[in-house]
């Protein structure tokens, strides 16, 4: 890390809940902050104590807000896998997250800015009591958008569909329809959103999305190569790249045994690290693979135990393994569409193949599937359909040239410069010498 001087160090708050793919990029910039010399205190469940205290950051406990676990079924915010249908997955997300938590999220930030004045919030951008919180003591905020882009701009599909961009005039008024319900969705809860104001001393507002406006700055964590080109966005939205956490920072792994190359392609399955119903797909994955010439490598992350999952001889299942290590080896990722780790694999320039189950996940598999560097296919798929899916995602060689395009306008971004100088910008902090 880059060693600067400054008039002085920031102090920055960073405010988090614990959904499980929003998490590592946050954190990343977090750390990159400490190391730089600032003060980084983060309000978040005690479940990320050690991750937050380890990053070299400062942990600061929740009061109002529930604790919360989304790797444990019954201490998960949402539960969103309990709902059968994509529309009320997104109405538990809203109600429970969005709007659920805003009023304690508001009253923790603010005792934490009592506690201690930052320079600059750094939120969750769902966490719209931070928002409050900050606008009521004349702070300004830097809303973190860990995915792609989901807030309405021309050029842009209505987020949550898992939809292509518009083609001619049909797919114009499409996205004018859909775009309506998308506003209606969330404005049916701007009474609640509202109410905080008000406990606030703020004024009422028209529109949740005034909320979203109102923040200094909207920073996006992924490549613009990868997101839908946007014929503009808001004011104050910015792309600064995805946050990868740096190979070094991450706990040593060692590779199982049985994955030696031995010139048979590595196959790397990741689903979520949060819970969402996924032993059965997994399975299925695996068996697809047992009939395959390949090496698997299943991630299980805190969701799952090895004891839950039987796999073939060729496929071997670890609690965890670092992306940013094993992609380098993989010849394909095949995953539940979480950004995390898409992007990672496109880092590298590895072809995806997606099996969205819920959340962000078919809007990033519509974007694999749009640049050509995968395949998305149904999480129900039976084992023959997804073996000719993973087969074909390895033989294509466009997919993996997709990939590589992608990788190359990662590669050609320091994006992790590109955050720090945002949120030091906001601050107000300027550099004194580099060394």
């Amino acid at each position: 890390m880059e060693r600067v001087a400054y008039q002085r160090p920031g102090s920055f708050l960073l405010v988090l809940w614990e959904g499980g793919g929003n998490i590592p990029p946050q954190l990343a910039l977090a750390r990159r902050l400490a190391e730089r010399g600032h003060r980084v205190r983060v309000l978040a469940p005690r479940v990320l104590r050690s991750r937050i205290e380890s990053a070299g950051c400062v942990y600061v406990p929740l009061s109002a807000v529930p604790e919360h676990d989304s790797s444990a079924p019954a201490d998960d915010l949402l539960q969103d896998w309990e709902k059968k249908s994509s529309l009320s997955a997104a109405a538990r997300v809203r109600d429970r997250l969005i709007f659920g938590t805003a009023l304690a999220y508001h009253l923790d930030v603010t005792d934490a800015i009592m506690d201690e004045r930052p320079d600059v919030i750094l939120a969750d951008y769902l966490l719209l009591g931070a928002y409050v919180a900050a606008e009521r003591a004349g702070i300004p905020l830097a809303a973190l958008i860990h995915m792609v882009f989901p807030l309405p701009a021309p050029g842009l599909p209505p987020y949550g569909m898992g939809l292509q961009p518009a083609r001619g005039a049909v797919g114009r008024l499409r996205d004018a329809a859909f775009a309506q319900v998308f506003r209606r969705f969330y404005n049916a809860r701007l009474a609640d959103l509202n109410r905080v104001r008000a406990v606030a001393g703020l004024p009422a507002l028209s529109s949740t999305f005034e909320q979203f406006w109102g923040a200094d700055r909207l920073l996006v964590m992924t490549s613009p190569a990868f997101d839908f080109p946007a014929i503009s966005l808001p004011p104050n939205a910015r792309y600064v790249g995805p946050q990868f956490d740096d190979a070094a920072w991450l706990a040593p792994w060692e590779p199982p045994a049985q994955l030696a190359d031995d010139g048979r392609p590595l196959v790397l399955v990741s689903l979520s690290t949060t819970y969402q119903g996924q032993a059965d797909v997994v399975r299925r994955i695996g068996a697809a693979l047992g009939e395959m010439p390949v090496r698997g490598l299943v991630t299980l992350g805190p969701a799952l135990r090895p004891d839950d999952i039987a796999l073939p001889p060729n496929v071997q299942a670890v609690q965890y393994a670092p992306h940013t290590q094993v992609c380098p080896q993989a010849d394909l990722v095949v995953t539940h569409g979480g950004h995390g780790t898409i992007i990672t694999a496109l880092r590298f320039g590895v072809p995806v193949v997606c099996l969205p189950m819920g959340r962000d996940q078919a809007d990033n598999a519509a974007r694999v599937v749009w640049h050509g560097a995968g395949l998305r296919c149904s999480s129900k798929a039976n084992i023959t359909t997804l073996r000719r899916t993973i087969r074909r995602a390895l033989e294509e060689p466009r997919f993996r040239a997709g990939a590589r395009r992608i990788a190359q306008e990662i590669a050609s971004h320091d994006a992790a410069s590109q955050a720090i100088q945002k949120v030091e910008a906001l601050a107000g902090l300027r550099l004194e010498s580099a060394v």
